[in-house]
């Protein structure tokens, strides 16, 4: 017998699961979250988008406190660092956020449920936690367990000298030398925080690129942007083994030059991540995976299995909280009857290094690779009123724009606050607006989003202010 039963029960309380939860309550269901973990928000919450974030935002005053205010007529002396109280700082973010969703859950009656989650069929779980079991019944599931870190086989985490995002996170000292395998985003927002702080960077990175995710051009611009604050980039260069010394880790690397061995106080591998259904149970009630274990959905975010649904990182599509979150909500709407729809385009994508690199839509490559004809507009934000006011002129805006239709494919944006800059872009790819549309709209002066409307302007050949 059941110890209760639920319109619909959510597996993982992350950003697509906890939203899914609450938008379902709404909707007047009768809801609940199994998260195995002891605290609510999932990965995102946790141990990746808000610590790391956190950590960004710190690290990045204290480079401005040691090198970047002078500039500005302050003058600061004996600058330190309070390791310490910096991570003490990101717990207690992490913390008042995760109480939030808790506060959320509450305020909307969905119930939590700690403890590890297994499909017994479609309609029936078990929750494990600790010595104790439960069972619960659902008309409907939800599994929206997130991703967790990717290993490498050449170098086995260990978590203390070879780390993933989490260990980086928590770092009890800042390392001498830091190598990091990946030039993602993990790799590249973490690489930034412990350069700031003070650790010799190495990115290493098998593709010839960094942000593979990314505009190439403008990749290219943050490359440079990061090695000027002292980064340092292998790229075309693989891992092949590591060896462990008395002072910290030996990794073998394989180039385009060669072999060659670099030696590092700490080794983060940030290679990506993959989806996370391990032990619910999901392939043995036969829910369809890809080959890259990722559950298969239809355009209701229903399984194979009737009754059973997936959305997030756990399914197809780029690993983003927004996503997931956006994800959980239309899929939600559509078991009360609603229409669904995820515009996957105006999804935007972002890298919170400084300069922060957003983009949304196409980038120049993916539009030629699907045959179009196309306008481009660029402006620098060196040539921007509030840039150089505040002292923030790398980078620049980019659209991509379709020469006979003007409709904006897509828009990239390298430069201070861009993760900010993005929504108005996203919006205007959401709409199927045309750069014309951007141009025309009248934008505040002197503000950081008049880069958009110039870079729109210079789709017709008629930027202002280059």
């Amino acid at each position: 017998m059941a110890d209760a039963r639920y319109d619909l029960v959510v597996i993982g309380s992350g950003p697509g699961g906890y939203v899914a939860a609450i938008r379902a309550a709404q909707l007047g269901m009768n809801v609940a979250c199994i998260e195995k973990d002891a605290t609510l928000g999932g990965t995102c919450l946790n141990i990746g988008c808000i610590p790391s974030k956190a950590l960004l935002d710190s690290s990045e005053l204290y480079r401005q406190a040691q090198r970047g205010l002078d500039v500005h007529g302050v003058k600061v002396a004996g600058v330190e660092l309070d390791l310490p109280a910096m991570m003490t700082r990101k717990d207690r973010v992490v913390r008042g956020l995760t109480q939030g969703v808790a506060s959320l859950f509450k305020k909307n009656r969905v119930t939590p449920i700690t403890g590890a989650a297994r499909l017994v069929s479609a309609n029936r779980i078990v929750v494990q936690a600790g010595g104790a079991t439960q069972t619960v019944e659902t008309a409907r599931v939800l599994i929206a367990t997130g991703s967790e870190p990717m290993p490498l086989a050449e170098l086995p985490f260990d978590g203390e000298r070879i780390i993933g995002s989490t260990e980086a996170l928590a770092l009890p000292a800042v390392p001498k030398r830091l190598l990091v395998v990946g030039a993602g985003a993990i790799g590249l927002e973490l690489g930034s925080v412990w350069s700031r702080l003070g650790a010799d960077v190495t990115v290493v990175e098998f593709l010839d690129r960094i942000a593979p995710a990314m505009d190439r051009g403008m990749a290219a611009q943050l490359q440079r942007s990061l090695e000027r604050q002292g980064l340092h980039f292998r790229l075309s260069t693989r891992a092949t083994g590591a060896t462990r010394t008395n002072g910290g880790v030996r990794v073998a690397l394989l180039g385009g030059k060669g072999s060659a061995d670099e030696e590092a106080d700490v080794v983060l591998v940030a290679v990506g991540r993959r989806p996370y259904a391990g032990g619910l149970g999901a392939r043995e009630l036969g829910v369809a995976f890809d080959e890259r274990g990722r559950i298969l959905v239809n355009d209701r975010f229903e399984t194979s299995v009737p009754g059973v649904y997936a959305i997030g990182d756990v399914i197809p599509g780029p690993m983003l909280a927004h996503k997931a979150s956006e994800e959980g909500v239309v899929a939600v709407e559509g078991m009360a009857g609603q229409p669904t729809h995820v515009n996957y385009d105006a999804v935007p994508n972002v890298i919170y290094t400084w300069p922060e690199l957003a983009s949304v839509g196409l980038s120049e490559e993916q539009a030629k690779e699907q045959g179009k004809e196309l306008a481009i507009g660029t402006f620098p934000f060196t040539a921007l009123g509030r840039a150089r006011a505040m002292g923030e002129t790398d980078g620049s805006v980019k659209i991509v724009a379709d020469a006979r239709t003007d409709r904006v494919l897509g828009v990239h944006i390298l430069g201070p606050r861009a993760s900010d800059l993005i929504a108005e872009a996203a919006l205007a790819i959401e709409f199927a607006a045309s750069a014309e549309d951007i141009a025309r709209t009248v934008h505040a002066h002197p503000t950081l989003p008049e880069a958009v409307k110039e870079a729109a302007l210079a789709v017709g050949k008629r930027a202002i202010h280059i």
